[in-house]
């Protein structure tokens, strides 16, 4: 793979080096056809090939439709290869080519430079999940959304846990070839078991119990409530604790095992 070179932010406000830390990190990721695909073509992909499946459910007695099942998997896609599995590759390449360790010789703080390496892929990733929302609602039929805020939340939860737990997978991950394999298990639990493709409301509830706790399970409850208004005030919190317990282990984990330099 070839070589990165980083483009140093000038002196000044946290916003302002984070901004041009973003804008080199952007030019970047425009660059990297393989990752524009996994980002921008995957989710739609996926979403589109998971549709006769979620025609064939009973979803009748649970007071679900095929859009509320179809359109929380599908920006729970986006969550998962856009930010989470992206960032994984973001952060593993440039630390091997040694641009964090020079980008920590500046100004830069050590969260500014993880944010602003994270902020491209997560911006393209709201905006990939207001179009989805917008067509799937279009298409679907869907109803306006009945607790926006459950979905505004939910998003914006899943979207900054996945930069967190991308930077956790990659303080265990050797190289680039690597973060192909290092992501796959969160990337098989959260499609399996977080009610994206089988609502949790479908499974038997010892199986429901266990797989509300993984960690893209809260960002899809929050966002389906966000459209049916079916969470209680018991659910809605029960969901933002799971989910702010997996924020700060990540947190935890980023910090004590992040590296900084190759490792070798």
């Amino acid at each position: 793979m070839s070589t990165t070179t980083a483009v140093a932010p000038r002196p000044g406000t946290p916003a302002s080096r984070m901004k041009a830390l973003a804008r080199a990190e952007l030019t970047l990721l425009g660059r990297n056809k393989a990752a524009m695909f996994t980002a921008l073509v995957l989710p739609a992909m996926l979403t589109f090939s998971m549709s006769t499946a979620v025609d064939g459910m009973d979803l009748e007695k649970s007071g679900l439709t095929v859009g509320t099942v179809l359109l929380p998997g599908s920006l729970g896609y986006v969550l998962l290869f856009a930010v989470y599995s992206a960032l994984v590759g973001v952060f593993v390449v440039r630390r091997e080519e040694l641009v964090l360790k020079r980008l920590r010789t500046g100004e830069l703080r050590d969260r500014e430079i993880l944010a602003g390496a994270a902020l491209p892929a997560v911006t393209l990733a709201l905006v990939q999940c207001v179009l989805l929302a917008a067509g799937c609602t279009v298409v679907l039929d869907m109803a306006a959304p009945r607790a926006v805020w459950q979905a505004v939340a939910g998003l914006l939860l899943g979207a900054a846990l996945m930069c967190v737990l991308a930077a956790a997978t990659a303080a265990f991950t050797r190289s680039a070839e690597g973060a192909q394999i290092s992501v796959m298990p969160m990337l098989l639990l959260s499609m399996v078991g977080s009610g994206m493709v089988v609502p949790l409301d479908l499974m038997p509830d010892a199986m429901a119990s266990v797989c509300e706790l993984l960690p893209l399970s809260p960002a899809i409850a929050l966002i389906r409530g966000g459209w049916t208004g079916a969470l209680d005030t018991g659910e809605l919190l029960g969901h933002l604790g799971t989910a702010v317990a997996w924020m700060l282990l990540g947190v935890f984990a980023v910090r004590k095992w992040f590296r900084w330099e190759p490792r070798r």
